[in-house]
Protein backbone atom coordinates (compact mmCIF):
# COMPACT_ATOMS: atom_id res chain seq x y z
CA UNK A 1 0.00 0.00 0.00
CA UNK A 2 1.14 3.54 -0.70
CA UNK A 3 2.07 5.71 1.96
CA UNK A 4 -0.02 9.18 2.09
CA UNK A 5 3.12 11.16 1.36
CA UNK A 6 3.75 8.48 -2.65
CA UNK A 7 0.11 9.34 -3.04
CA UNK A 8 0.46 13.12 -2.71
CA UNK A 9 3.62 12.68 -4.79
CA UNK A 10 1.41 10.89 -7.90
CA UNK A 11 -1.34 13.11 -7.72
CA UNK A 12 0.57 16.29 -8.32
CA UNK A 13 2.18 14.86 -10.87
CA UNK A 14 -0.92 13.56 -12.64
CA UNK A 15 -1.87 15.86 -15.60
CA UNK A 16 -5.65 17.57 -14.67
CA UNK A 17 -7.32 15.40 -17.13
CA UNK A 18 -6.27 12.01 -15.95
CA UNK A 19 -7.35 13.76 -12.12
CA UNK A 20 -10.62 11.78 -12.26
CA UNK A 21 -9.12 8.25 -12.74
CA UNK A 22 -6.76 8.47 -10.52
CA UNK A 23 -8.69 10.09 -7.59
CA UNK A 24 -11.22 6.96 -8.92
CA UNK A 25 -8.93 3.99 -7.65
CA UNK A 26 -8.26 6.38 -3.66
CA UNK A 27 -12.15 5.92 -3.19
CA UNK A 28 -12.11 2.92 -1.16
CA UNK A 29 -9.25 4.25 0.87
CA UNK A 30 -11.04 5.42 4.21
CA UNK A 31 -7.20 6.27 5.14
CA UNK A 32 -8.25 10.51 6.74
CA UNK A 33 -5.05 12.04 5.23
CA UNK A 34 -6.10 10.07 1.71
CA UNK A 35 -9.27 11.27 1.72
CA UNK A 36 -8.63 14.87 2.34
CA UNK A 37 -6.01 14.39 -0.53
CA UNK A 38 -9.14 13.28 -3.08
CA UNK A 39 -10.80 16.40 -1.99
CA UNK A 40 -7.81 18.83 -2.64
CA UNK A 41 -7.28 17.15 -6.07
CA UNK A 42 -10.98 17.07 -6.92
CA UNK A 43 -11.39 21.07 -6.13
CA UNK A 44 -7.60 21.37 -8.39
CA UNK A 45 -9.81 19.49 -10.76
CA UNK A 46 -13.39 21.42 -10.68
CA UNK A 47 -10.74 24.82 -11.35
CA UNK A 48 -9.23 23.25 -14.57
CA UNK A 49 -12.81 22.47 -15.71
CA UNK A 50 -13.64 26.11 -15.00
CA UNK A 51 -10.46 27.38 -16.57
CA UNK A 52 -11.68 25.20 -19.92
CA UNK A 53 -14.99 26.62 -19.61
CA UNK A 54 -13.40 30.43 -19.71
CA UNK A 55 -10.88 29.79 -22.31
CA UNK A 56 -13.68 28.60 -24.59
CA UNK A 57 -15.63 31.35 -23.71
CA UNK A 58 -12.51 34.08 -24.29
CA UNK A 59 -12.44 32.68 -27.58
CA UNK A 60 -15.83 33.90 -29.10
CA UNK A 61 -14.44 37.22 -30.61
CA UNK A 62 -12.21 35.06 -32.65
CA UNK A 63 -14.22 32.30 -33.63
CA UNK A 64 -16.68 34.76 -35.30
CA UNK A 65 -13.32 35.98 -37.50
CA UNK A 66 -12.93 32.41 -38.22
CA UNK A 67 -16.50 30.98 -39.47
CA UNK A 68 -15.69 33.70 -41.74
CA UNK A 69 -12.82 32.46 -43.22
CA UNK A 70 -10.61 34.32 -41.34
CA UNK A 71 -6.93 32.70 -39.53
CA UNK A 72 -4.80 35.43 -39.29
CA UNK A 73 -6.44 37.60 -35.93
CA UNK A 74 -4.60 40.08 -34.16
CA UNK A 75 -5.19 41.19 -30.68
CA UNK A 76 -3.97 44.95 -29.42
CA UNK A 77 -3.74 46.41 -26.27
CA UNK A 78 -1.67 48.86 -24.58
CA UNK A 79 -0.25 49.60 -21.61
CA UNK A 80 0.81 52.99 -19.93
CA UNK A 81 -1.49 55.94 -20.94
CA UNK A 82 -2.21 56.73 -17.24
CA UNK A 83 1.43 57.05 -15.72
CA UNK A 84 3.05 60.50 -15.00
CA UNK A 85 6.31 59.03 -16.90
CA UNK A 86 8.14 57.01 -19.68
CA UNK A 87 6.34 55.81 -22.76
CA UNK A 88 3.20 53.95 -24.00
CA UNK A 89 3.56 50.39 -24.72
CA UNK A 90 1.07 48.50 -27.29
CA UNK A 91 1.13 45.24 -28.44
CA UNK A 92 -0.34 42.93 -31.06
CA UNK A 93 -0.37 39.25 -30.95
CA UNK A 94 -1.72 36.75 -33.50
CA UNK A 95 -2.44 33.15 -31.78
CA UNK A 96 -3.01 29.65 -33.90
CA UNK A 97 -6.66 29.46 -34.50
CA UNK A 98 -8.92 28.30 -31.60
CA UNK A 99 -5.28 27.90 -29.29
CA UNK A 100 -5.94 27.71 -25.71
CA UNK A 101 -3.11 29.17 -22.99
CA UNK A 102 -4.17 28.34 -19.73
CA UNK A 103 -4.46 31.36 -17.34
CA UNK A 104 -4.32 34.40 -20.30
CA UNK A 105 -6.23 37.39 -19.07
CA UNK A 106 -6.66 41.02 -18.33
CA UNK A 107 -2.96 41.78 -17.13
CA UNK A 108 -3.80 43.59 -14.71
CA UNK A 109 -5.57 40.38 -12.81
CA UNK A 110 -2.43 38.18 -13.19
CA UNK A 111 1.02 38.51 -10.86
CA UNK A 112 3.96 40.10 -12.26
CA UNK A 113 5.69 36.42 -11.84
CA UNK A 114 2.75 34.75 -13.87
CA UNK A 115 2.65 37.37 -16.36
CA UNK A 116 6.22 36.46 -17.35
CA UNK A 117 5.26 33.29 -17.15
CA UNK A 118 3.07 33.88 -19.81
CA UNK A 119 4.41 36.28 -21.52
CA UNK A 120 7.42 33.54 -22.57
CA UNK A 121 4.99 30.80 -23.63
CA UNK A 122 2.66 33.52 -25.99
CA UNK A 123 6.02 34.65 -27.66
CA UNK A 124 6.63 31.26 -28.22
CA UNK A 125 3.28 29.85 -29.38
CA UNK A 126 1.72 32.91 -31.20
CA UNK A 127 1.66 33.32 -34.83
CA UNK A 128 3.03 37.16 -34.66
CA UNK A 129 3.66 39.19 -32.03
CA UNK A 130 4.79 42.72 -32.21
CA UNK A 131 4.97 45.62 -29.92
CA UNK A 132 5.10 49.38 -30.37
CA UNK A 133 6.57 51.94 -28.14
CA UNK A 134 6.02 55.86 -28.06
CA UNK A 135 8.24 57.78 -26.00
CA UNK A 136 7.10 60.53 -23.41
CA UNK A 137 8.35 63.25 -25.88
CA UNK A 138 5.71 62.38 -28.45
CA UNK A 139 2.83 61.90 -26.00
CA UNK A 140 3.52 65.70 -25.24
CA UNK A 141 3.45 66.31 -28.53
CA UNK A 142 0.03 64.85 -29.84
CA UNK A 143 -1.52 63.72 -26.56
CA UNK A 144 -1.88 60.58 -25.19
CA UNK A 145 -4.61 59.21 -26.69
CA UNK A 146 -3.38 59.67 -30.58
CA UNK A 147 0.80 58.43 -28.76
CA UNK A 148 -1.87 55.17 -27.76
CA UNK A 149 -3.05 54.85 -31.73
CA UNK A 150 0.28 55.51 -32.35
CA UNK A 151 1.60 52.66 -30.57
CA UNK A 152 -0.70 50.66 -31.74
CA UNK A 153 -0.36 51.28 -35.30
CA UNK A 154 3.22 50.70 -34.34
CA UNK A 155 2.53 47.25 -33.13
CA UNK A 156 0.57 46.12 -36.00
CA UNK A 157 2.85 47.26 -38.83
CA UNK A 158 5.94 45.28 -37.07
CA UNK A 159 3.87 41.92 -37.19
CA UNK A 160 5.96 39.30 -39.89
CA UNK A 161 2.21 39.00 -41.06
CA UNK A 162 -0.47 40.66 -41.84
CA UNK A 163 -3.49 40.28 -39.78
CA UNK A 164 -7.14 40.17 -41.60
CA UNK A 165 -8.97 41.25 -38.65
CA UNK A 166 -8.08 43.37 -35.31
CA UNK A 167 -9.37 43.18 -32.09
CA UNK A 168 -8.55 45.90 -29.93
CA UNK A 169 -9.32 47.01 -26.24
CA UNK A 170 -12.17 49.28 -26.02
CA UNK A 171 -10.39 51.54 -29.19
CA UNK A 172 -11.54 52.37 -32.65
CA UNK A 173 -7.42 52.61 -33.96
CA UNK A 174 -7.65 55.56 -36.47
CA UNK A 175 -5.58 55.35 -39.89
CA UNK A 176 -5.82 51.59 -40.48
CA UNK A 177 -7.24 49.82 -43.13
CA UNK A 178 -8.09 46.19 -41.66
CA UNK A 179 -10.80 45.49 -40.56
CA UNK A 180 -11.65 46.04 -36.82
CA UNK A 181 -13.88 45.62 -33.83
CA UNK A 182 -13.28 47.33 -30.60
CA UNK A 183 -14.59 45.30 -27.50
CA UNK A 184 -14.77 47.08 -24.00
CA UNK A 185 -12.28 45.39 -21.56
CA UNK A 186 -11.48 42.89 -24.20
CA UNK A 187 -8.66 41.86 -22.63
CA UNK A 188 -10.79 39.60 -20.36
CA UNK A 189 -13.16 39.19 -23.12
CA UNK A 190 -10.62 37.83 -25.80
CA UNK A 191 -7.73 35.52 -25.89
CA UNK A 192 -5.86 37.50 -28.49
CA UNK A 193 -6.16 40.78 -26.36
CA UNK A 194 -5.91 39.13 -23.45
CA UNK A 195 -2.38 37.94 -24.64
CA UNK A 196 -2.12 41.25 -25.79
CA UNK A 197 -2.17 42.99 -22.60
CA UNK A 198 0.39 40.68 -21.26
CA UNK A 199 3.37 41.43 -23.36
CA UNK A 200 2.26 45.24 -23.74
CA UNK A 201 2.82 45.10 -19.67
CA UNK A 202 5.62 42.92 -19.50
CA UNK A 203 7.61 44.94 -21.76
CA UNK A 204 6.78 48.28 -20.32
CA UNK A 205 7.12 47.41 -17.10
CA UNK A 206 10.76 45.85 -17.63
CA UNK A 207 11.49 49.82 -19.50
CA UNK A 208 10.17 51.26 -15.91
CA UNK A 209 12.46 48.69 -13.96
CA UNK A 210 15.34 49.88 -15.98
CA UNK A 211 14.68 53.68 -15.42
CA UNK A 212 15.13 52.99 -11.79
CA UNK A 213 18.36 52.63 -12.39
CA UNK A 214 18.79 55.60 -14.53
CA UNK A 215 16.46 57.83 -12.62
CA UNK A 216 16.60 56.62 -8.76
CA UNK A 217 14.39 58.29 -6.04
CA UNK A 218 11.23 57.89 -7.92
CA UNK A 219 10.46 54.52 -7.27
CA UNK A 220 10.13 53.61 -10.84
CA UNK A 221 10.45 50.06 -10.43
CA UNK A 222 7.66 49.98 -7.51
CA UNK A 223 5.47 52.12 -9.44
CA UNK A 224 6.11 52.15 -12.87
CA UNK A 225 5.62 55.80 -13.93
CA UNK A 226 2.17 55.78 -12.16
CA UNK A 227 1.28 58.79 -9.58
CA UNK A 228 2.17 57.06 -6.52
CA UNK A 229 2.75 58.49 -3.12
CA UNK A 230 6.41 58.00 -3.02
CA UNK A 231 6.71 58.75 -6.48
CA UNK A 232 5.04 62.51 -5.80
CA UNK A 233 7.05 62.79 -3.08
CA UNK A 234 10.20 62.15 -4.82
CA UNK A 235 8.82 65.02 -7.35
CA UNK A 236 8.64 67.49 -4.92
CA UNK A 237 11.91 66.61 -3.62
CA UNK A 238 13.92 66.44 -6.78
CA UNK A 239 11.60 68.15 -9.43
CA UNK A 240 10.89 66.36 -12.95
CA UNK A 241 13.06 63.95 -14.28
CA UNK A 242 13.82 63.57 -18.26
CA UNK A 243 11.23 60.53 -18.45
CA UNK A 244 8.71 62.98 -17.10
CA UNK A 245 5.43 64.05 -19.43
CA UNK A 246 5.48 67.51 -18.96
CA UNK A 247 1.58 67.38 -20.22
CA UNK A 248 0.61 65.31 -17.01
CA UNK A 249 2.68 66.89 -14.76
CA UNK A 250 2.84 70.63 -15.96
CA UNK A 251 1.97 71.80 -11.72
CA UNK A 252 4.71 69.91 -10.68
CA UNK A 253 7.73 72.77 -11.01
CA UNK A 254 11.34 72.10 -10.71
CA UNK A 255 13.15 73.22 -8.00
CA UNK A 256 12.72 73.48 -4.04
CA UNK A 257 9.58 71.21 -2.51
CA UNK A 258 7.69 74.31 -1.28
CA UNK A 259 7.83 75.38 -4.85
CA UNK A 260 5.44 72.68 -6.40
CA UNK A 261 2.50 72.43 -6.96
CA UNK A 262 1.43 69.36 -6.54
CA UNK A 263 -1.68 69.19 -4.97
CA UNK A 264 -4.01 69.02 -8.23
CA UNK A 265 -1.94 65.55 -9.00
CA UNK A 266 -1.73 64.11 -5.18
CA UNK A 267 -5.43 64.86 -5.42
CA UNK A 268 -5.78 62.97 -8.89
CA UNK A 269 -3.64 60.29 -7.05
CA UNK A 270 -6.28 59.94 -3.98
CA UNK A 271 -9.21 60.08 -6.59
CA UNK A 272 -7.52 57.13 -8.93
CA UNK A 273 -7.43 54.98 -5.53
CA UNK A 274 -10.42 55.74 -3.98
CA UNK A 275 -12.30 54.84 -6.91
CA UNK A 276 -10.37 51.67 -7.72
CA UNK A 277 -11.22 50.61 -4.38
CA UNK A 278 -14.90 51.20 -4.80
CA UNK A 279 -14.95 48.55 -7.79
CA UNK A 280 -14.32 51.86 -10.69
CA UNK A 281 -11.52 51.21 -13.96
CA UNK A 282 -10.07 53.50 -14.69
CA UNK A 283 -10.13 54.28 -18.50
CA UNK A 284 -7.96 57.25 -19.05
CA UNK A 285 -6.52 59.95 -17.33
CA UNK A 286 -6.20 63.30 -18.31
CA UNK A 287 -8.75 63.59 -21.47
CA UNK A 288 -7.88 66.27 -23.66
CA UNK A 289 -9.96 67.68 -25.95
CA UNK A 290 -10.63 70.80 -28.41
CA UNK A 291 -12.71 72.42 -25.57
CA UNK A 292 -11.13 71.05 -22.24
CA UNK A 293 -9.94 68.21 -20.39
CA UNK A 294 -11.19 65.47 -18.04
CA UNK A 295 -8.93 64.71 -15.06
CA UNK A 296 -10.71 60.92 -14.79
CA UNK A 297 -12.62 59.07 -16.81
CA UNK A 298 -13.43 55.62 -15.40
CA UNK A 299 -16.11 52.60 -15.66
CA UNK A 300 -18.19 50.73 -12.91
CA UNK A 301 -21.38 48.48 -13.86
CA UNK A 302 -21.79 49.89 -17.24
CA UNK A 303 -22.06 53.53 -15.71
CA UNK A 304 -19.34 55.62 -17.39
CA UNK A 305 -18.16 58.31 -14.78
CA UNK A 306 -16.35 61.78 -16.00
CA UNK A 307 -14.80 63.06 -12.63
CA UNK A 308 -13.31 66.12 -12.32
CA UNK A 309 -10.56 66.83 -9.62
CA UNK A 310 -10.00 69.93 -7.78
CA UNK A 311 -7.69 71.00 -4.52
CA UNK A 312 -7.50 74.08 -3.13
CA UNK A 313 -5.29 75.15 -0.19
CA UNK A 314 -7.72 76.54 2.94
CA UNK A 315 -11.00 77.74 2.79
CA UNK A 316 -10.71 81.26 1.96
CA UNK A 317 -12.13 80.73 -1.57
CA UNK A 318 -14.68 78.16 -0.33
CA UNK A 319 -14.33 74.29 -0.85
CA UNK A 320 -12.57 72.56 -3.55
CA UNK A 321 -15.63 71.71 -5.49
CA UNK A 322 -17.19 75.33 -5.56
CA UNK A 323 -14.42 76.19 -8.15
CA UNK A 324 -16.61 73.66 -10.68
CA UNK A 325 -19.01 76.37 -11.64
CA UNK A 326 -21.24 76.77 -14.65
CA UNK A 327 -18.65 77.51 -16.80
CA UNK A 328 -16.48 74.49 -16.05
CA UNK A 329 -19.28 72.06 -15.56
CA UNK A 330 -20.09 73.32 -19.58
CA UNK A 331 -17.21 72.43 -20.90
CA UNK A 332 -16.94 68.92 -19.07
CA UNK A 333 -19.84 68.44 -20.57
CA UNK A 334 -18.57 69.13 -23.61
CA UNK A 335 -15.35 67.81 -23.80
CA UNK A 336 -17.53 64.16 -22.72
CA UNK A 337 -19.22 64.20 -25.68
CA UNK A 338 -16.50 64.37 -27.76
CA UNK A 339 -14.62 61.40 -25.75
CA UNK A 340 -18.10 59.64 -26.23
CA UNK A 341 -17.74 60.75 -30.17
CA UNK A 342 -14.32 59.83 -30.37
CA UNK A 343 -14.97 56.41 -29.13
CA UNK A 344 -18.35 55.68 -30.77
CA UNK A 345 -20.22 55.65 -27.69
CA UNK A 346 -24.05 56.31 -28.37
CA UNK A 347 -25.96 54.84 -26.01
CA UNK A 348 -23.92 54.25 -22.28
CA UNK A 349 -25.29 56.01 -19.25
CA UNK A 350 -23.10 58.49 -17.87
CA UNK A 351 -22.07 60.41 -14.60
CA UNK A 352 -20.40 63.27 -13.28
CA UNK A 353 -18.44 63.21 -10.43
CA UNK A 354 -15.81 65.66 -8.40
CA UNK A 355 -12.93 64.44 -6.05
CA UNK A 356 -12.21 67.49 -3.91
CA UNK A 357 -8.84 67.75 -1.90
CA UNK A 358 -8.10 70.07 0.86
CA UNK A 359 -4.90 71.06 2.41
CA UNK A 360 -5.63 72.84 5.72
CA UNK A 361 -3.88 73.24 9.12
CA UNK A 362 -0.66 70.85 7.56
CA UNK A 363 -3.35 68.16 6.78
CA UNK A 364 -5.19 66.90 3.24
CA UNK A 365 -8.52 66.25 3.20
CA UNK A 366 -10.47 63.84 0.05
CA UNK A 367 -14.08 63.80 -0.43
CA UNK A 368 -15.53 62.18 -3.49
CA UNK A 369 -18.87 63.05 -4.64
CA UNK A 370 -21.52 61.18 -7.18
CA UNK A 371 -23.39 63.24 -9.49
CA UNK A 372 -22.15 66.14 -8.60
CA UNK A 373 -23.80 67.95 -11.71
CA UNK A 374 -25.72 66.47 -14.38
CA UNK A 375 -26.04 67.35 -18.58
CA UNK A 376 -29.35 68.28 -18.45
Amino acid sequence: MQSIGEIKETLAACPPEGLPEALSILEGDQRKGVQNLVKQFQKKYEAYLSELERLEEILTYERECYGQGMTLVAGIDEVGRGPLAGPVVAAAVILPPNHKIPGINDSKKLTAKKREELCAVIKKEAVAWAVGVVSHERIDEINILQATYEAMRQAISKLEVQPEFILADAVTIPGIEIPQKGIIKGDAKSASIGAASIVAKVTRDAMMEAMEELYPGYDFASNKGYGSQKHLAGIARQGLCPIHRRSFVKNLMQGRPEENKTAGNIGEALAVREMKRQGYEILAQNYRGSRGEIDIIAQKEGLLVFTEVKARKGREQGLPGEAVDRRKRERIIRTAEEYLAEKEITERDCRFDVAEVLEEDGKKYFRYIENAFTAE
